[in-house]
């Protein structure tokens, strides 16, 4: 690996300049589908800039893609990444579609019009757009939480289109993109958004005052990547100071360590843990939020096992100085990859959309005594697939007298496969339900008046 003394780009330099810079460099994409046998071999240069190597990792991770291998480098001005890409069922890629979106996606994130690292919002935010709202929560986790703000969604009208939602050590946050129920738009109505705003922050700040969530209205559209945001805004939170509630297994514990090479100015981070998808979009937005650049990089997965080692300096350009630093990315980079580690069964639904859905599921989970861990909501034309990761209230396993509970709520219409979680202290991998139900019996939502001042 070539160590390149030069500091590359020049992270203050006029945006005018930076845009002559880009359209006289464009980046050059090369997919290979013939080097190697077992994965599809992606090639990207390009005039390096603050951030670029993220932008190119979200491509692919939007584009359900499985990065293997990669070799990062920049000399100079230049970055030089090359990635060994699979599907998701780790084939290399035969769709000439799919290989056509990538260098036309690559091509436009990278091109003189993008932006990198778009500013960081306050930690809960209502952001208005021309079809529909942005409400960015974070506060204390706690049974039923979500039940409880998808309720008060529904009970001043408001239709959640899509959302994804997270927990970790004792806090959650989440990205929810919502409607007026009437009109399918946006609320634009400044008193109704200051309404929604008020019963919000204070259902999160409960009874901790010290860490409740302040609502912010803005206008226009959330711009940041929804998973990208998920992890600011779990950063900006301190997720990553807490302790454990639920520890988990010690073996499958990241390891992170940091370490200084002196005689080239580089701090290198070096990160082993359990493989999954999305770890090396994870790993390096928190490099990037954190506000380090990745000069270097040697990425390998095998065997269920990830091996990450990054060359970084801080963006003024020296590596970490001091054990405060280096500790503090370490934490963050621990959160980082736990936050997207599922815990609990794992639930998928797929039915008709309608007004208040998400509400009705997430009530029927309240009074079985489960609690969401992870979500995600979306709608797709009149369907609606949402997946949800629960326990039991306790964070202990969820049985089968549970699911049966749950299936006769919703309904017979539900074709389930594996079995419930068993109660072992150890487990590979959580079970799955798919659930497709024309869903549900009318049930009259309980009354909020609790969280109104």
């Amino acid at each position: 690996m070539s160590m390149d003394e030069g500091y590359g780009p020049t992270w203050d330099s006029d945006d005018e300049y930076d845009n002559f810079i880009r359209k006289m460099n464009p980046p050059r994409i090369e997919i290979d589908n013939d080097s190697c046998n077992d994965a599809t071999i992606v090639r990207v240069d390009s005039a390096n800039e603050y951030g670029i190597l993220l932008e190119v990792i979200q491509v692919l991770i939007d584009l359900n893609l499985v990065i293997s291998k990669a070799y990062i480098t920049s000399d100079g001005g230049w970055v030089m990444d090359v990635f060994n890409i699979t599907d998701k069922e780790g084939q290399k890629l035969k769709d000439k579609a799919t290989i056509a979106r990538i260098e036309d996606y690559i091509c436009k994130s990278l091109g003189a019009d993008s932006r990198y690292i778009p500013s960081r919002r306050r930690s809960v935010d209502v952001a208005a757009s021309s079809d529909h709202n942005v409400i960015e929560l974070t506060g204390t986790d706690r049974p039923g939480l979500l039940s409880e703000v998808s309720a008060v969604l529904a009970s001043l009208k408001c239709n959640v289109v899509s959302a994804e939602i997270w927990t970790h050590n004792t806090r959650a946050a989440a990205v929810m993109r919502v409607t007026d129920e009437g009109t399918g738009s946006a609320v634009t109505d400044a008193d109704r958004l200051e309404r929604i705003r008020d019963r919000l922050s204070y259902l999160l700040r409960g009874g901790n005052l010290s860490r409740g969530a302040a609502m912010a209205v803005s206008t226009g559209t959330c711009s940041t990547h929804t998973e990208r945001r998920l992890h600011q805004m779990m950063l900006d939170d301190g997720d990553h100071e807490q302790l454990h509630r639920h520890p988990p297994n010690q073996s499958q514990r990241p390891n992170v360590t940091v370490s200084n090479w002196n005689d080239k100015d580089y701090s290198v981070v070096t990160i082993r843990c359990k493989d999954r998808p999305k770890l090396l979009f994870d790993t390096v937005c928190t490099l990037t939020d954190l506000h380090y650049v990745v000069f270097h990089a040697n990425i390998d997965a095998k065997d269920n096992q990830a091996y990450q080692e990054f060359y970084v300096r801080h963006v003024n350009g020296s590596p970490m100085h001091t054990e405060t630093d280096r500790l503090r990315v370490i934490q963050c980079l621990e959160a980082a990859i736990e936050r997207r580690v599922s815990e609990g069964v794992k639930l998928e639904l797929c039915t008709n959309d309608k007004v208040g859905l998400l509400s009705e599921v997430t009530r029927i989970f309240r009074e079985n005594s489960l609690t969401v861990t992870r979500a995600e909501v979306s709608t797709r034309g009149r369907m609606a697939v949402n997946t949800f990761y629960v326990r039991d209230s306790t964070g202990g396993t969820v049985d089968q007298k549970t699911i049966d509970s749950i299936r006769q709520a919703i309904g017979q219409n539900i074709q389930v496969k594996g079995q419930p979680e068993p109660s072992e202290p150890q487990k590979k991998e959580s079970p799955t339900w798919f659930l497709f139900a024309n869903l549900f019996r009318p049930r009259s939502l309980y009354s909020f008046g609790m969280f109104m001042r």
